[in-house]
């Protein structure tokens, strides 16, 4: 793994940096890293899919500032790999329920110059905003918890499908054979709702397609498809409920 040789105006960078932020007094807290796992304490609260995130995890550090703020904000501040005149500075995960991250779309960090005051203006337009956002949504979602979707009930040998009001197909299943077929017609798993979902902008007919063709595929592996009106969920449908359905079962083989 490269090793990003640390500076020695780090710290000082951050200070300045810290002082021309605004949203309130940030402290700045300075730590070096001799080793690799030393980082990972603070990278992997890195809240950043993007170049600074990348990285994180794939450049030794030797050092990395922090900067925190009274609300739970935090920022990571660390050297460029390969650029003396840049450093790069992401947002940080609140401390809160991986479910309260459901839907929230990462901030991602930016790179900045060496300058403090071009890098606050930089991190204020550009960072914190959508920093701010994501830390707002998650705080809702903490009070106020997405549902999940009812799930129908697993039956042995069988995948079980739903229809949901907001036009997604879920599909449960306890046979591991099922599950890549299921995501060979579009099905994708989704975490926060445990199951396979067959997602809405496929259109009824694309999707009624490709339930018939998975639902044919797995009859061939002896494995049936129940297939179910929508339970009643107590999330806000995108378009109009779809009308109850008798149950269909494809029997096993």
């Amino acid at each position: 793994m490269p090793s990003n040789p640390p500076r020695t105006d780090l710290a000082a960078f951050a200070h300045a940096l810290a002082a021309r932020l605004p949203g309130g007094a940030w402290i700045t807290t300075y730590a070096r890293h001799g080793e690799y796992p030393e980082q990972i304490r603070t990278t992997e609260a890195l809240w950043d899919v993007g170049a600074v995130g990348y990285a994180a995890t794939n450049f030794v550090l030797g050092h990395e500032a922090v900067l925190a703020r009274a609300d739970g904000a935090r920022l990571l501040i660390f050297d460029r790999a390969l650029r003396t005149r840049q450093f790069m500075v992401g947002a940080l995960q609140p401390d809160a329920h991986h479910d309260a991250f459901h839907l929230v779309a990462e901030p991602n960090g930016i790179t900045v110059p060496a300058d403090p005051a071009r890098a606050a203006a930089q991190v204020a337009r550009r960072l914190l905003p959508r920093y701010e956002a994501a830390l707002r949504q998650v705080r809702h979602n903490t009070a106020h918890p997405v549902p999940r979707r009812p799930a129908p009930p697993v039956t042995a040998g069988n995948v079980s499908m739903a229809w949901y009001p907001d036009g997604a197909v879920g599909a449960v299943t306890g046979i591991g054979d099922a599950t890549g077929l299921l995501y060979s017609h579009g099905f994708q798993y989704h975490p926060y709702d445990r199951m396979f979902l067959l997602p809405a902008s496929y259109g009824d007919r694309e999707q009624i397609a490709r339930v018939q063709a998975v639902s044919q595929q797995l009859a061939r592996i002896g494995v049936g498809v129940t297939v179910r009106p929508a339970l009643t969920a107590p999330i806000p449908a995108s378009r109009p409920a779809r009308p109850p359905a008798p149950a269909v079962t494809s029997p096993s083989r």
